[in-house]
């Protein structure tokens, strides 16, 4: 029945019509259906239908290529441009030598960064001036400064990573078990600059440079490690760079120093909350004010914080991520115990702070003397002990009647329950006067 309801049976001389087939295409199906009666037909019609499809497929592919012979002079024009560019893109990146210094880092002989270092020398040796008012924060010519100051630090902090990357390459062969001990590119620096071709450590004084722990576990590893000695011209490159880290770093520190002295005008009201050391780290590791206001507080409570590499140490003394915040008066003044609600109440303030100065909405200090405040108060507040329970005093003696106990179902069932029936007063009944009958049995 449902062969017939569709129209089409085995024995049928075609099949019926589908609206995926087009009227030529039907055609040649009734005619491969006509000779399909015979067994030969029978095969061949898989064969035609095939045949038809794929001419309709490389129907298709004609009539996309036409239209792409179309295509508009402005589109090849931008692609033209594109592939070129990714050609040079491509060049540059062959023609980069990463055995030379010179090509790997370039910020210390772009324009910008001499123009700017000089700019902060000249204003570090001139003084502090008295801030104007007056006009707004963008006009002014010394926070402009300040601003590429901290777009500078930021600069110099990706380029230390480079040469950092450069001097790990390069030290792998002699010890390449030190990076995994020492993460810090600036301490990475001045070890391998302090060991040098040195194979044997204990002839070398690390003291200073890296913790008494650290100190122990590289003298230790170096004993057994599988490095050789750099070639001379290796070794030059890579003390080169270690030097080029150092000076980096000392740029870095004079960056720092100018935006510390200027913080006062810059962001009076993250400095009354950290102090301007801090508020300055914060402000050149972030790369400006505006950058920090826009930052969430679980960001800045970590900013600044190193990876320490406790070296199969226990980490059950080990400190909780926290970076510049721990410089701060307040979390140095604070309780071991509650220095991690300290770091967070820090890093909340501090970015409120942050979104008043970069709006200019208090010039005077008094919003993050204000937060200090608040601060101080929530921590004294954790540290105030529990109240001390009260001694509860006996009741006096019948001072009080009885409360009756309410009766209930539940009750009434319970006494019913546990009573003494008439069968068991009966049982243990003893008459006065008559023995009692009794028997071993």
């Amino acid at each position: 029945r449902e062969t017939e309801r569709s129209g089409f049976s085995p024995f049928s001389p075609g099949p019926p019509s589908s609206p995926l087939l087009h009227s030529s295409d039907q055609q040649v199906a009734a005619a491969a259906a006509q000779e399909g009666q015979n067994s030969r037909g029978v095969k061949r019609l898989p064969r035609l239908l095939m045949a038809t499809l794929n001419d309709s497929f490389l129907a298709d592919l004609d009539e996309l290529s036409d239209n792409e012979d179309h295509v508009p002079d402005e589109v090849e024009a931008d692609l033209g441009d594109l592939e070129d560019d990714v050609d040079g893109d491509f060049a540059d990146i062959e023609a980069l030598n990463y055995d030379d210094l010179d090509s790997v880092s370039k910020l210390q002989k772009t324009q910008r960064y001499v123009d700017i270092m000089q700019k902060v020398e000249d204003a570090l040796q001139k003084g502090q001036d008295v801030p104007s008012y007056g006009i707004t924060l963008e006009d002014d010519p010394e926070y402009q400064l300040i601003v590429d100051c901290n777009t500078l630090s930021v600069d110099i902090e990706n380029e230390i990573i480079i040469i950092h990357n450069f001097i790990r390459d390069n030290y792998r062969l002699k010890f390449p078990e030190l990076e995994s001990l020492v993460h810090h590119p600036i301490d990475y620096a001045r070890v391998v600059k302090k060991i040098g071709n040195e194979m044997d450590l204990t002839l070398v004084d690390l003291e200073g440079l890296l913790p008494s722990a650290i100190i122990m576990v590289v003298s230790v590893t170096a004993s057994t490690t599988s490095g050789k000695p750099l070639p001379e011209e290796n070794l030059k490159k890579t003390i080169d760079a270690c030097d080029r880290a150092l000076v980096l770093d000392l740029d870095k520190k004079k960056v720092l120093d100018f935006v510390e002295s200027r913080m006062g005008y810059i962001a009076p009201n993250l400095s009354a909350i950290l102090g301007s050391a801090a508020a300055a780290k914060l402000m050149g590791t972030a790369g400006g004010l505006s950058a920090l206001a826009k930052m969430p507080s679980c960001n800045v409570q970590i900013l600044g914080a190193k990876r320490k590499n406790l070296a199969g140490f226990s980490t059950a003394t080990s400190q909780f991520r926290v970076g510049y915040l721990e410089q701060t008066e307040i979390f140095q003044s604070t309780p071991p115990s509650l220095r991690i609600r300290a770091c967070r109440l820090l890093a909340g303030k501090s970015t409120l702070a942050a979104r008043v100065d970069a709006t200019r909405g208090d010039h005077t200090g008094k919003t993050g003397r204000d937060l200090r405040e608040a601060i101080r108060k929530k921590i004294e507040k954790r540290q105030e002990p529990p109240p001390a329970k009260q001694p509860k005093p006996l009741p006096v003696p019948d001072s009080e009647p009885k409360k009756k106990k309410r009766g209930g179902r539940r009750l009434r069932k319970m006494k019913e329950r546990y009573a003494v029936t008439d069968m068991r007063k009966l049982a243990n009944r003893m008459l006065f006067g008559v023995p009692e009958e009794s028997s071993l049995g």
